[in-house]
């Protein structure tokens, strides 16, 4: 059952929450709905579930338009960021409560609510009540309710934000295996780039109401057809520095020179906005045409095993994403690598005009 999304628009007192969304997504697809907090993504995943009318445009399902059905009529499930689960019923109540309010006779009702309940390992649960269970086995209460009753669509708001790092990357595999064999069409919304690039699929970058992109996931980030795309899909976001190509060289801020190496090669002179992304800057240099920049720190944020070092040269600002702990003193002295070979290109109007073309 594919669903389609046909020029959809929806607007409320006069503000825009979805501005002409032309989307589709096939049968057994993994998606990923990526952007900012107020971006527009729970607005549109409403619009799928028959929860909220678009104001403009049409939703289809397998072709047939479903833009007025409400979602009583629809077999579709929704996941939210918050553990939705029933209290006064036990976790095999609470999965069971779909298949019950679809009258599916008692002994099928046994065999779906332990059979998805083994898929999410609370099958040693489902005698207890929901708060009598740890935050990750209730989000599995939660997301066993959703797919017992083998929705056509299913829908996951931020489902796994308010867990540890821990039961966020367990849940993540049991998603990705989950949805292999089913042909429900999964669509799934987060606000963090590391979360869509871990679950693959097709990835949709929305930003105020629009789609900015859509397509497989590691294409979309490997070739984001404009700046905000590339900013948005970034974390943290990608580094952008201005500069110009004039003489079969580079010029960035006017400060920095390189010749023009074989990824860039292909570019007109210009200006350009050339943008590398912060877990490929390094401390010490390890390609032949790593790019020396020289600066001070400006800030080291440590995170567990992860530091973010911010630095500057004078002209422009860089973000360092760096595995390990590394304590450098604001205002220190340091000098950091840009491989040239990875830097991304983009147009005078944004636009994507080179990607690097070695994968990684």
């Amino acid at each position: 059952m594919s669903l389609t999304l046909e020029h959809v628009s929806r607007v409320v007192d006069h503000e825009v929450y979805i501005d002409d969304a032309c989307l589709t997504f096939e049968p057994g697809s993994f998606n990923v709905l990526i952007g900012r907090t107020l971006s527009g993504k729970t607005s549109l995943m409403r619009l799928m579930a028959g929860l909220d009318k678009p104001t403009r445009g049409r939703l289809l399902m397998n072709g047939v338009d479903v833009t007025g059905v409400p979602v009583r009529k629809r077999n579709v499930s929704m996941v939210y960021q918050q553990f939705i689960n029933y209290p006064t019923l036990t976790v095999f109540d609470n999965i069971a409560s779909p298949l019950r309010q679809a009258g599916v006779a008692k002994g099928e009702i046994e065999r779906k609510v332990r059979e998805t309940a083994e898929m999410l390992h609370i099958e040693g649960f489902l005698g207890r009540y929901p708060l009598e269970l740890s935050g990750g086995q209730q989000q599995r209460t939660a997301m066993a309710r959703a797919l017992v009753k083998d929705a056509d669509l299913v829908l996951f708001d931020e489902p796994l934000v308010n867990l540890d790092y821990k039961l966020r990357e367990e849940l993540r595999q049991e998603m990705r295996e989950l949805f292999k064999t089913r042909r429900t069409i999964a669509i799934y919304a987060t606000t963090e780039p590391n979360e869509a690039l871990a679950l693959g699929g097709t990835a949709t970058i929305l930003h105020e109401g629009r789609v900015i992109q859509s397509g497989p996931t590691t294409e979309v980030y490997q070739r984001p057809q404009q700046v905000l795309a590339a900013e948005l899909f970034s974390e943290p976001p990608i580094n952008l520095i201005d500069g110009r190509i004039a003489d079969g060289e580079v010029a960035l801020e006017d400060d920095l020179h390189f010749a023009l190496n074989a990824d860039l090669a292909g570019l007109g002179e210009g200006a350009y906005r050339f943008g590398v992304r912060p877990s490929h800057i390094g401390l010490v240099p390890s390609n032949d045409d790593d790019l020396e920049v020289s600066g001070v720190v400006e800030l080291a944020e440590i995170s567990g095993s992860e530091t973010f070092l911010h630095v500057r040269n004078g002209r422009f600002s860089l973000v360092l994403h760096l595995q390990g702990v590394h304590d450098y003193p604001v205002d220190s002295p340091i000098r950091v690598y840009i491989p040239t070979h990875k830097l991304f290109a983009f147009d005078a109007q944004g636009r994507l005009a080179q990607a690097p073309s070695r994968r990684y």
